[in-house]
């Protein structure tokens, strides 16, 4: 069942369309993250779906009824936005209990319902605790505990983890699909963490330019971005124009392989770090450098001919800079794209 639909929403400033007819549908109990760069338009379509922008076209539904003429507290949303936006005069039961006083709910109801919230959130017993005294973990932590209080049919977070150190951050971000499958809470967020989408969503949307680019499962995008830009906004950056026929595509590098049953003619070609194999005879490269990686180390190699490649090798089998190599392409991590060769962002 959809819960929340979007039917050709646009968002103009002046001239220049923010959010350009953008439909979007967000099924009950499913958690879709909103991916782009700065300026693509995605925390503009969050705060149209919260009633705090109003749209230039389109129509946004919540349950199938159209929401232009409900006002935001009455939305049934709830919103957490990047710098959680805790009342410092309230302590942390106070910031909680007020997404209860919004909603309406009896006094008698919000001692057990704040407690029974941060022991949702893995904070039981804080309510006294002052919010200058959390760490930005908690205070997350908090701001989600509110912004669950009323029950709202909808959540939507605006960079939910992007003041947090890495660390922590991959740690939360695992809470919260955890918790909000519990719930079957319905989720929309927006990131420019491509990390943290993929491991919190079902579904992934990648904007550009205020237009949807791609949309699919995390493993869908990963495994078959759309587009050049697609691509390189994941951080692939073997990506180069290539003519495909008969099983081979050539390009700046030379042939290179590609899967069975790719679409043929004038294309883009990616080709991921993993498929770039050191090998005794094949396209010579000079190892312009490398970065350790934890599990293996990448390689950026200047090839006689073509742009600059990167590789993925074992620690031990690791060349140092300056060294010369050849390398061959494996077909399984190659990736016929779209013809169109739009600008990186």
């Amino acid at each position: 069942m959809t819960l929340l639909q979007l039917d050709g929403v646009s968002v103009r400033f002046g001239g220049r369309a923010v959010v350009d007819r953008v439909d979007l549908a967000v099924a009950a109990h499913e958690t879709v993250c909103v991916l782009g760069p700065s300026g693509s338009g995605k925390s503009t379509l969050l705060r149209v779906v919260a009633g705090l922008q109003p749209v230039s076209a389109g129509r946004v539904l919540l349950d199938g009824a159209d929401q232009a003429a409900v006002p935001v507290h009455r939305r049934g949303v709830g919103l957490m936005f990047q710098d959680h936006q805790l009342f410092p005069h309230r302590d942390v039961g106070g910031n909680v209990a007020f997404g209860l006083r919004m909603r309406g709910s009896a006094r008698t109801a919000y001692r057990p319902r704040v407690a029974e919230l941060l022991d949702l959130v893995g904070l039981p017993g804080a309510q006294g605790r002052a919010v200058a005294s959390l760490s930005g973990g908690e205070q997350q932590r908090v701001a989600l505990a509110r912004a669950l209080a009323p029950s709202p049919r909808l959540l939507m977070l605006d960079e939910p983890l992007g003041q947090l150190d890495r660390g922590l951050r991959e740690r939360l971000v695992v809470e919260l699909r955890e918790l909000f499958s519990r719930l079957g809470t319905t989720v929309l967020a927006v990131t420019h963490d491509q990390g943290e989408a993929f491991a919190l969503a079902d579904r992934v949307i990648v904007m550009r330019d205020g237009r949807i680019a791609q949309a699919g499962t995390p493993l869908e995008v990963w495994q078959r971005p759309a587009d050049r830009f697609v691509a390189r906004f994941l951080g692939f950056e073997n990506v180069v124009p290539a003519t495909v026929s008969a099983g081979a595509a050539a390009t700046p590098w030379g042939t290179v392989p590609v899967p069975e049953g790719s679409s043929e003619g004038e294309r883009q070609l990616l080709v991921r770090p993993a498929g770039v194999h050191l090998v005794r005879d094949g396209l010579a490269a000079v190892v312009e450098s490398r970065t350790f990686r934890g599990t293996h180390v990448a390689l950026r190699l200047r090839p006689e001919a073509g742009p600059a490649l990167e590789a993925e090798c074992a620690l031990a089998a690791a060349p140092a800079a300056g060294d010369r190599v050849h390398v061959a392409f494996a077909p399984a991590e190659v990736v016929v794209l779209a013809a169109e060769a739009p600008d990186t962002p």
